[in-house]
């Protein structure tokens, strides 16, 4: 048993949660920096809070760290298509695992975060007959396309089942009642939040960006455009590629790309128009860093052309860094990005129209600065962690004393 394994069955002895977060992975990712950093403040709160992972992953330290306690699935999910007899007997293993523990603690609310874990999990709350169950919808619903529709059918049978759903931004919390059919009085919707304290403020900007700058190797006079996406293909890093290569004359010399993110099986495919385009020069693969504040705030502008989304993390962090943004307008991204006023808003799959965004801004650094504020003074007033934390805490409350989502005016969203 490893160190971690020990931290978990000493802490769940001490008493059983109130509340279980339930996740696929502790992998690096939006939605499980979100349910750490949501674990960690309820437990600050006074909450019986544990996380129950089908996974482990860098996280897991964190939750540790932080004392909150943290069941590892018994079964090691491993990553594959179909329906091979281990793959199915990896779920029923974990399915089984945590109705045990739904059984054991008894829960009284347990929470759902991405299709996997509700998947596996909402039905053994049904058996467990855990009185209060909520579902957490992170992104529109274009996974299901590769799904089976039996699972689909499932999933959609599920909702039903619960007491609560919750979606990050309007655009899927519409799509989960126009489409999936959930009752408007057991939808909410509770936006990402962001700790800005983890970006300079004004007067400490100037030098974190000359520091960085020089610890990249980039000129202090380079124009800097950011995107901060993990390298799957729906993210549309092609697009930009063919936005910038079009542009690429009208920019000032010696621009540069900077693309933070792990690859999820694309960056071959990249690295390789980025050759044909005859801009690799410019276009620097980073992978994943943990010093991304520092690289936003080192740049000059943030661009998120996604082909779907349910809102990012990223767009965010950008606009706390003080960068105007440019954001294909899918999902959640023209709620965090008004067009004109804290950045631009373009169609998704549209290099022409993003070209033209970039080179609006390339072109304009009084433009730069005046979106760049106003996107920093739109996060800490709409998108604030500490709002972000307050609405869970006053859904957890009215719950666990027996109350309506219908009844919490402040999570409720208007059709």
């Amino acid at each position: 048993m490893s160190l971690a394994e020990e931290f978990v069955t000493e802490q769940m002895d001490a008493a059983d949660p109130q509340i279980l977060l339930v996740i696929g992975s502790l992998g690096i990712g939006g939605t499980e920096r979100q349910l750490v950093i949501l674990a960690s403040e309820l437990r600050r709160r006074g909450y019986r809070v544990a996380v129950f992972s089908f996974a482990g992953g860098p996280l897991l330290e964190t939750l540790k760290i932080d004392g909150v306690p943290t069941i590892l699935s018994k079964a090691r999910m491993g990553r594959g298509r179909g329906f091979s007899m281990r793959i199915l007997f990896s779920l029923a293993v974990a399915a089984a695992h945590l109705l045990g523990v739904l059984i054991r603690r008894r829960p009284t609310i347990v929470h759902f975060f991405l299709p996997e874990a509700y998947l596996i999990g909402a039905p053994m709350a049904a058996v467990a007959r855990t009185p209060v169950r909520i579902m957490s919808r992170r992104s529109l619903n274009v996974y299901q396309q590769g799904y089976p529709k039996f699972v689909v059918r499932i999933e959609r049978w599920l909702h039903r089942t619960m007491t609560a759903i919750l979606g990050n931004s309007k655009s899927v919390v519409r799509q989960l009642h126009s489409c999936e059919g959930v009752d408007i009085g057991r939808l909410g919707l509770i936006y990402n939040g962001l700790d800005t304290t983890q970006f300079a403020t004004v007067s400490d900007r100037a030098s974190v960006r000359a520091s960085t700058r020089a610890a990249l190797d980039l000129s202090p006079e380079a124009l800097v455009i950011v995107m901060v996406a993990n390298l799957f293909a729906y993210k549309g890093h092609l697009d930009l590629l063919e936005a910038l290569a079009a542009s690429s004359e009208r920019l000032p010399v010696g621009w540069r790309l900077l693309l933070v993110g792990r690859d999820e099986g694309v960056g071959d495919q990249l690295r390789a128009r980025a050759r044909s385009l005859a801009i690799d020069g410019n276009v620097l693969f980073m992978g994943t860093r943990s010093d991304t504040p520092k690289i936003l705030m080192a740049s000059d502008i943030g661009v998120l052309c996604s082909h779907q989304e349910g809102f990012s993390n990223a767009v965010l962090e950008g606009m706390a860094a003080g960068l105007p943004m440019v954001v294909t307008a899918v999902g959640g991204n023209p709620e965090a990005v008004i067009d004109g006023e804290s950045g631009f808003v373009v169609p998704a799959h549209d290099p022409p129209r993003l070209t033209n965004a970039i080179l609006r801004l390339a072109d304009d650094a009084e433009l730069r600065a005046k979106l760049g504020g106003a996107a920093r003074a739109r996060v800490a007033a709409n998108f604030s962690l500490e709002q972000c934390l307050e609405n869970y805490d006053a859904l957890y409350r009215l719950l666990l004393a027996g109350g309506n989502l219908k009844d919490l005016p402040q999570i409720r969203m208007a059709f």
